[in-house]
């Protein structure tokens, strides 16, 4: 009778970038609002690294309900041209519900969109988030509430789920009327690293 051979080691994963950059941007991917719909909100901010370095080829995606809380977006994000192939973007009129944007030479990305409505009863609106960045094994989920919802946060479960010292860093920061500041830290200390959210 033989031995039995020696289990063999599991592959390792293949990181998720930053070859995407190359082929999933697409043009005005940042430009979720109707061109000149008077409701519109920049939201913008960096990705940085544990160290707290800049990451300049990372890939954020946003996922929204529209003003109203539906989550039923236009379809249109990549359309194409006809004659060409190429991908032409957005419309310009419809709000699709989705963006996505490549960050730049130092680490920044924003997105023009509309403020998000509840699209459930009892829960605060949010902009969810997908990142993907080089040294990832997966992509990241996350979201985005805006400060003046503050009132329905109190009773959103998912939020209300995290400790305290956590919950600020799913908040953006107004800096201005219609401006939000929002840093997505991939590692970090307690109360530094960005919440990340598991779906199974």
């Amino acid at each position: 009778m033989g031995t039995s051979p020696a289990p063999l080691e599991p592959t390792p994963s293949q990181t998720v970038g930053p070859f995407y950059g190359y082929a999933l941007p697409f043009p005005g991917g940042e430009e979720l609002a109707p061109a000149g719909h008077p409701g519109t909100i920049t939201v913008h901010g960096h990705v940085y690294d544990g160290a707290g370095t800049s990451v300049p080829d990372a890939l954020v995606e946003i996922w929204q309900a529209d003003e109203s809380g539906s989550l039923e977006g236009a379809p249109g994000s990549l359309r194409r041209d006809p004659v060409t192939g190429a991908v032409v973007g957005r419309n310009g009129v419809d709000f699709t519900g989705f963006a996505r944007i490549a960050t730049d030479a130092s680490g920044r990305w924003f997105v023009r969109t509309l403020p998000p409505g509840p699209h459930r009863e009892g829960r605060a609106p949010y902009l969810s988030v997908c990142v993907f960045a080089r040294g990832l094994l997966h992509h990241m989920f996350t979201r985005i509430y805006l400060p003046e919802h503050a009132a329905a946060l109190a009773a959103d479960p998912v939020f209300g789920e995290l400790p305290e010292e956590r919950r600020r860093t799913l908040v953006a920061v107004e800096e201005r009327p219609g401006v939000y500041r929002f840093d997505i830290r991939l590692q970090g200390g307690a109360g530094e690293e960005t919440v990340f959210l598991d779906f199974a």
